[in-house]
């Protein structure tokens, strides 16, 4: 078994703003959208404001206006030098690339920087035990890595602590995520899993499990989820619930 590589204690600035130059420098990949709607690490959209020479602000099409796209480019980098903290270059990051600049900023974070990037990355991706950039199994290790104090915030914490030495916990899925039940994410609440398994008028099902806490990694509640990070293949008495969601409405 290859050796885990010890985390430095002190984050790698200059190595971040490195990496966030190798991102900005990505192209920007047109969608059917475009020019409203672009992928990219920096932006979602391919019409952006620049300042003009007499400093009102312009809106140019970074597509179609190259030399517009190296101001803009010029504006990002003059962000990233002025960057005085790890967490604000994650905060430049687009939502679609969270996970691919975690992917390979690991390794030059401190344990408490790498949690404030996970969460930040766990909580912000639309479908995060997806991503094809970080699998499940290089997720849960980052998560076994870092204490679950820095992972949450003091409400969190507190919940996390109370947990039972044995827990139920609940899965909504779709016909959409059905194949997906053995992910990290789970949730304390049988509603929210209803939500899930109801959402986008489907009639999913719902599904319970027992998991002991040592198997539990995290509790996140900003979302309203009262989600739970789990190690899958500690669950066990995995079945449906009784009662199944009912083509729920998505309310909030």
């Amino acid at each position: 078994m290859a050796k885990q590589r010890k985390r430095p204690e002190e984050t790698d600035l200059d190595h971040l703003k490195h990496l966030a130059g190798v991102f900005l420098e990505l192209d920007i990949v047109p969608t059917k959208l475009s020019p409203v709607v672009v992928k990219h690490p920096f932006t979602d959209s391919g019409v952006v404001g620049i300042p003009g020479k007499a400093g009102e602000l312009l809106m140019v099409n970074l597509l179609d206006d190259p030399e517009a796209l190296q101001s803009w480019k010029e504006l990002c980098r003059q962000q990233i030098k002025e960057a005085d903290t790890p967490f604000k270059i994650a905060m430049m990051i687009t939502k679609p690339y969270q996970f691919a600049f975690l992917k390979y900023a690991a390794p030059v974070l401190s344990e408490q920087d790498l949690a404030h990037f996970l969460t930040h990355a766990w909580i912000c991706t639309e479908m995060p035990n997806g991503d094809p950039n970080l699998s499940k199994r290089q997720l849960l290790s980052m998560f076994r890595s870092i204490d679950p104090q820095k992972l949450m915030d003091a409400d969190e914490y507190a919940v996390f602590c109370e947990l039972d030495e044995v827990v139920t916990v609940y899965r909504g899925v779709t016909s959409y995520n059905e194949e997906n039940l053995h992910a990290l994410s789970w949730t304390l609440d049988r509603k929210t899993a209803e939500w899930f398994a109801g959402r986008f008028g489907e009639s999913g099902t719902v599904y319970e499990a027992q998991i002991s806490k040592a198997h539990i990694h995290a509790v996140f509640l900003s979302r309203g989820e009262s989600e739970v990070i789990v190690d899958p293949k500690h669950m066990t008495d995995i079945s449906p619930v009784r009662e199944q969601a009912q083509g729920l409405q998505m309310n909030f």
